[in-house]
């Protein structure tokens, strides 16, 4: 099994930067993606920044230009850099080790999942 652990959560200011980080841990796959989610309070949960296993990354729209996505494949660590942070980021951040979907805004649908970390922005 898969198991995946976040960190680096918590609150900060508009403007202001935080990173999170996903260890993961179990049998890896070849064809895969590491996807970070979020989930806001009465929303759906969506899809942020995702890597493949050649190091190609996509975001989402809302979020393109002021996060980004990386991996240390040596040590199976997967990082959300998040820069100028607003108050619509605050939400609970989810990394998933997944499959690629080009359906998905991210091309990452994920399969196993982290048990989250909050992120507030005020």
């Amino acid at each position: 099994d898969v198991q995946l652990v976040e960190s680096g959560g918590g609150s900060v200011q508009p403007g202001g930067s935080l990173r999170l980080v996903c260890t993961a841990s179990g049998h890896m796959y070849k064809s895969y993606c590491m996807g970070w989610f979020r989930q806001a309070p009465g929303q759906e949960r969506e899809g942020v920044g995702s890597v493949d296993g050649d190091g190609r990354t996509r975001y989402a729209d809302s979020v393109k230009g002021r996060f980004t996505v990386s991996q240390d494949v040596a040590t199976d660590t997967f990082y959300l850099q998040m820069d100028s942070l607003e108050p619509d980021d605050t939400a609970v951040y989810y990394c998933a080790r997944g499959s690629i979907d080009y359906r998905s805004p991210i091309a990452c649908v994920g399969v196993n999942w982290g048990q989250g970390t909050q992120v507030t922005v005020s």
